[in-house]
């Protein structure tokens, strides 16, 4: 079962901000926990906050579960841009140059990983009956 965490108007930049997401994107819990503690950007402490606060959510869902034993990676982490402040800082001649002060939003998910049983193909297409045309030559 997946858990839901948003961030909401952070005043960084969008761009400086997903460079962070990028950097934690699909990885497990534990090992983006690892990352952002000890990556320098500013937007990393906002994120590991936000991660704990989705940790946490999926804790409240899942009460009967272990977060160890729960296989947790981080399914889905988007940045969208927030409102802009507009301001004017004074230019020579009597201008005025515009400033955007930018925000943005983030959203992460994080989900439980499912490991999948392999199955050698060959032996799943002879249980199922099916089996390859030939190919028609290209030529004739």
């Amino acid at each position: 079962m997946e858990a839901v965490a948003k961030l909401r108007n952070v005043p960084t930049s969008p761009r400086k901000m997903r460079l962070v997401a990028d950097l934690v994107r699909g990885k497990k819990v534990t090992q983006a926990l690892g990352l952002l503690r000890f990556e320098a950007n500013i937007g990393a402490e906002k994120i590991e906050k936000l991660l704990l606060s989705a940790l946490a959510n999926w804790q409240q869902h899942n009460e009967e579960e272990r977060i160890e034993d729960a296989n947790l990676y981080i399914s889905e982490i988007f940045v969208d841009e927030g409102r802009q402040l507009k301001r004017l800082r004074p230019a020579p001649q009597g201008r005025g140059h515009r400033i955007r002060k930018r925000s943005n939003h983030v959203t992460l998910k994080i989900d439980t990983k499912v490991e999948k049983l392999k199955k050698d193909t060959t032996e799943h297409a002879k249980q199922v009956g099916t089996t390859e045309k030939p190919k028609a030559d290209a030529k004739s």
